[in-house]
């Protein structure tokens, strides 16, 4: 993150006295950490928000929940850098790392409400592996360009689909009303 944020700064900035800020923040990478798993949280939800129309197909499925990250980390370039960003600190890797593995848990529940997934069994965990997929491409976005443009997301979401098109089905069956 940036190197040139003193929790001076942050005092500053918040209207509190340094010595509130180092109650909460002994240092300047806790800030970070927090401002990473408040991002997450923030990502959590729009992950948990309704589609509509649904999708018919898991492929526009994952299309349209990486279209809406993409989207939430393009207008918060704070997040943007924090998750994409060369000096990550351990703590906030590992943070957006697990913020990953919940993601591919609440995506993996999604399939199973919308679609028939019988037998797949590890379908958490490949979702799992599409996040780090998508997370690499959209890093060499960052990198290049300062934001995840249209073609690193189209990049992100051709490599995920070809990957689970490895274990799904090319046409997984919707659920039927009396399903649920």
């Amino acid at each position: 993150m940036d190197s040139d944020v003193t929790l001076a700064m942050v005092a500053d900035r918040a209207g509190v006295p340094l010595p509130s800020v180092y109650h909460f923040f002994p240092n300047r990478n806790a800030i970070f950490v927090e401002l990473a798993r408040r991002y997450h949280e923030e990502l959590a939800e729009l992950a948990r928000q309704e589609i509509s129309p649904a999708p018919r197909r898991w492929q526009d499925l994952i299309l349209v929940r990486q279209t809406r990250g993409r989207d939430y980390l393009n207008e918060n370039p704070a997040a943007l850098r924090l998750f994409m960003g060369a000096g990550v600190s351990v703590e906030v890797r590992n943070l957006d790392l697990r913020g990953n593995t919940a993601a591919s848990k609440t995506r993996a529940q999604e399939f199973h409400a919308r679609f028939e997934c019988a037998g797949l069994t590890d379908l958490e965990y490949w979702l799992g592996v599409t996040f780090g997929l998508m997370d690499g491409i959209w890093a060499i976005s960052y990198a290049e360009h300062g934001r995840i443009t249209d073609r690193y997301l189209m990049e992100a979401w051709r490599a995920s689909v070809a990957y689970l098109r490895t274990y799904l089905p090319e046409d997984l069956p919707l659920k039927s009303a009396s399903d649920d």
